[in-house]
């Protein structure tokens, strides 16, 4: 019995000293997970105002870029040659703008979070016969695109002079495939792979 108290004794103060050394820690146990909120963000979506983005000469045009799971918009250039009839300039704006979305990101660009979903061999061509004037055909019809890819292409025509008077943009396949008139709304802008593009059904070829 006196062996059984002894070690009953050392456990106890064994326990003890334990509390104690993590009172003096500053250490307090409890049983309730603690929630120190989420981890800051190591993704700026920011340059640096020293850092010169990708616009070497031509027309100034801004174009939608991923970063942090929304849209921002980076300075790029096309190039337009003068003299251009204006229902030409359109394609040609639409097909720059394009290309600038599938190159690759700057240096700088993607070390602050930067990245593109569109992929590059994509060709942009005006309306058929009977598509509305303003219409534009991709070589790609806008369902096989992935939700960001779309929603990068149609918030850098929306906001370019590829687009239509009141913003929108209409936008088909190739050959006869179905046009529809996508718009680029802040909820798109600020959450593209779970805001569905609002898009209405536009008679074409």
């Amino acid at each position: 019995m006196t062996t059984v108290r002894r070690r009953s004794v050392r456990s106890w103060a064994a326990v003890g000293l334990l509390a104690a050394l993590l009172a003096g820690c500053g250490i307090r146990s409890t049983q309730v997970p603690t929630d120190f909120g989420p981890a800051p963000s190591r993704v700026p979506c920011a340059l640096s105002g020293d850092i010169s983005t990708q616009t070497s000469g031509g027309v100034p045009v801004q174009v939608f870029l991923l970063c942090s799971a929304q849209l921002v918009t980076v300075d790029r250039a096309v190039t337009i040659p003068a003299g251009t009839e204006e229902a030409a300039r359109r394609v040609l704006v639409a097909q720059g703008l394009l290309d600038e979305l599938a190159e690759t990101p700057s240096t700088a660009e993607r070390q602050a979070g930067y990245a593109t979903d569109v992929r590059g061999g994509m060709t942009v061509s005006g309306p058929h016969p009977k598509d509305p004037e303003d219409a534009l055909r991709l070589s790609t019809p806008p369902s096989d695109l992935t939700r960001f890819a779309l929603a990068q292409i149609v918030c850098t025509f929306a906001d370019s002079a590829a687009a239509q008077d009141d913003g929108s943009v209409i936008l088909g396949g190739p050959a006869t495939g179905p046009l529809n008139r996508y718009e680029c709304t802040p909820e798109v802008r600020s959450s593209p792979g779970t805001e569905s593009l609002s898009s209405t059904a536009v008679e074409g070829t």
